[in-house]
């Protein structure tokens, strides 16, 4: 969990284009002796060039209860932290979980607490891959934890500053893991820090910053 100590102070839609080649057809010519028509020459069938996709992209769909958005998960950049999340999301975890946090102007946490704002049972916690070189930007997510810097478990937060970059790995300063970014449906983020949608937050036993009115995570799902 993010300590109470940082201040208040994303999103690109990669597409994989398909190109298609013209057919070549041969037309046949009048021989000018034998006044015949020679055999046309085949037609080259239309080749279509492969969709690649990127195989250290994972994709996950949320639908919460402000609407939907995508992640692209960086499995290069951050496996550890990737094999956790969607280890989570295939389990289920994060279904019915809400978004705990919501700070304007810095991020939405979410992920580990229930509607009742009872805490979800959650695996061991992973090592710290804030080394990896992604920035807290808007748009991105990250690893949520504890003072420690290897405490991170289920609990994620997305940010929706520019202005994150304390939470960056940088020597003496063990950083936020950040393993990935909302790809589609920022929209759906910015609702819950919207000024001019405002949405009310109060404390709730030790907790700051709880919406009053639960921000619901109705499923998660890997994108196939």
């Amino acid at each position: 969990m993010l300590t109470r100590e940082l201040s208040c102070s994303f999103a690109l839609l990669s597409l994989c284009a398909v190109g298609f080649s013209m057919p070549t057809v041969g037309f046949a010519q009048k021989s000018a002796t034998k006044k015949e028509k020679e055999p046309s020459k085949p037609t080259t069938p239309t080749e279509k060039k492969a969709v690649t996709t990127n195989p250290n992209i994972v994709k996950v769909a949320m639908d919460t209860t402000l609407g939907k958005f995508v992640l692209e998960l960086d499995k290069e950049k951050a496996p550890k932290t990737v094999e956790n999340f969607v280890t989570y999301v295939k389990a289920g975890h994060y279904d019915k979980t809400i978004f705990h946090r919501v700070i304007p102007g810095f991020m939405v946490q979410g992920g580990g607490f229930d509607v009742e704002m009872k805490e979800k049972k959650s695996r061991s916690p992973i090592e710290n891959e804030a080394k990896n070189g992604l920035k807290n930007l808007r748009g991105t997510i990250a690893m949520a934890r504890t003072s420690d810097p290897h405490s991170a478990t289920a609990q994620f937060f997305i940010n929706v500053s520019d202005d994150n970059k304390f939470l960056d790995y940088s020597p003496g300063n063990p950083g936020y893991a950040v393993f990935g970014k909302v790809s589609q449906g920022m929209e759906v983020v910015e609702k819950m820090v919207d000024p001019k949608n405002p949405i009310k937050r109060g404390r709730v036993g030790p907790h700051d910053d709880v919406p009053l009115t639960p921000i619901v995570i109705n499923s998660a799902a890997v994108v196939e």
